[in-house]
C-alpha cells in the first residue's frame, strides 16, 4: 500500500472534499502535526512514498533518508522555501505546489490586521471583556499611502481592497504587471527603499530568500516614518524580530501586524509577543474553509496525479 506521511494541520483540521480524495486513492496515512522541524522528519521518512506537507522543514538530509521509496513531496500552500528544491530535483523527486488559492484569504487578513492597528481593536475588546469601558482613539486609513512589496497575485488582491478602502497604491515588484498597475491606478515606485521611506503602510508579499531575508531590520526601519505601520502575511524572516521589537517599543513605528514569526510557534519569550502596538496571529492567513478546500484539493491531486503517472497541476520543478 502507498504510505503517504500528511503533517499539514490545516488539511487535517478542515472538513472536505480533499479527505475523501486520499481515501478513495487508498492510501495509508501516517500523520503529524507540523511544522516539524528537520529533527522531527528524520524520524519519519524512510518509510514513505510521499510527503504531504506544510511548513516542514524538508532538508536535503530528509530528502536523502527517504529514498529511495518517496516519489514525491507535495507541498500544501505556496511558499517552497522550506523545501530545498535544488535536493530534490537532484534527486529526481518531484515538488508540486498550489499557487493561486488563498490570495483572497491572505489579503482580507492583511486588512484585518491593518485595522486591528489603526482602530485599537484589540485592546478595547479585551478592556470591555474584563469589564472596563475603555475608549481609545484610532486613525482612519481613507488617504493613507499603502507600498506594497511583491505584486504578485496576493499583493494585487491587496492592492484592489486598498484602493476600495480610498489608499493611494505604490507598489515595487522585479516583474511589473503594467496592465495590472495601469488598469488599477498603481504607481510603480523604484526601489523597496522608495516605498519604506514614503509610505504610510507597506504590506510584505516577497517570497523569501537569500536577498530578502531580514529585509526589514534596524537599518531599513530608521528610514521609515515613526507613525508608519508594516503588515507581513508573507514569511516571518522577511523580518529582523529583534530590531521590530526594538523600534516599536521605542516607538520609531506606529505598529507591526503579522500573521508569521521567525519561530513557529515562538517561545514565551520571543520579542515581537511583548512589543508595543503588535498584532500577531498564529499564520492563519489562509486558514478559512474555502480556502483551505481550494488549497488541499489541489495538494490531493498533484499528490494523486504524479503517483499515477499524471501530471501535476501546479510543479516546482520540472523533471
Amino acid at each position: 500500500m502507498t504510505r503517504v506521511l500528511l503533517t499539514t494541520t490545516s488539511f487535517q483540521d478542515i472538513p472536505g472534499p480533499h479527505h475523501q480524495q486520499l481515501k478513495d486513492a487508498g492510501f495509508e496515512l501516517i500523520t503529524a502535526r507540523g511544522p516539524l522541524p528537520e529533527p522531527e522528519m528524520l524520524k519519519l521518512v524512510g518509510d514513505v512514498d510521499a510527503f504531504l506537507c506544510g511548513d516542514d522543514e524538508i532538508t536535503r538530509a530528509v530528502i536523502h533518508k527517504a529514498l529511495p521509496r518517496l516519489k514525491v513531496i507535495s507541498k500544501y500552500g505556496i511558499g517552497l522555501d522550506k523545501v530545498d528544491v535544488k535536493a530534490a530535483t537532484e534527486f529526481g523527486i518531484p515538488v508540486t505546489f498550489c499557487p493561486g488559492v488563498n490570495h483572497t484569504t491572505v489579503s482580507e487578513h492583511c486588512f484585518l490586521l491593518l485595522l486591528a492597528l489603526t482602530k485599537n481593536l484589540l485592546e478595547q475588546a479585551n478592556a470591555v471583556r474584563a469589564g472596563n469601558w475603555k475608549r481609545m482613539t484610532g486613525h482612519e486609513i481613507l488617504g493613507k499611502s499603502i507600498g506594497i512589496i511583491g505584486l504578485g497575485r496576493i499583493g494585487k488582491e491587496v492592492a484592489t481592497r486598498a484602493k476600495a478602502f480610498g489608499m493611494p497604491v505604490v507598489a515595487f515588484d522585479v516583474y511589473w504587471d503594467e496592465a495590472f498597475a495601469a488598469a488599477n491606478g498603481v504607481k510603480k515606485a523604484g526601489s523597496k527603499e522608495e516605498i519604506l521611506a514614503a509610505c504610510d503602510v507597506i504590506s510584505l508579499h516577497t517570497n523569501l530568500d537569500a536577498s530578502t531575508r531580514d529585509m526589514i531590520n534596524k537599518e531599513s526601519l530608521s528610514k521609515m516614518k515613526p507613525e508608519a505601520i508594516i503588515i507581513n502575511c508573507a514569511r516571518g524572516e522577511l523580518v529582523n524580530s529583534r530590531d521590530m521589537a526594538e523600534a516599536l517599543n521605542a516607538e520609531r513605528l506606529a505598529g507591526y501586524g503579522t500573521d508569521v514569526l521567525d519561530q513557529e510557534p515562538p517561545p514565551k519569550d520571543h520579542p515581537l509577543l511583548s512589543a508595543k502596538n503588535c498584532v500577531v496571529t498564529p499564520h492563519v492567513g489562509s486558514r478559512t474553509h474555502e480556502s483551505v478546500q481550494r488549497q488541499a484539493g489541489m495538494a490531493a491531486t498533484n499528490l494523486i496525479n504524479v503517483l499515477s503517472g499524471k501530471p501535476a497541476l501546479a510543479q516546482a520543478n520540472k523533471l
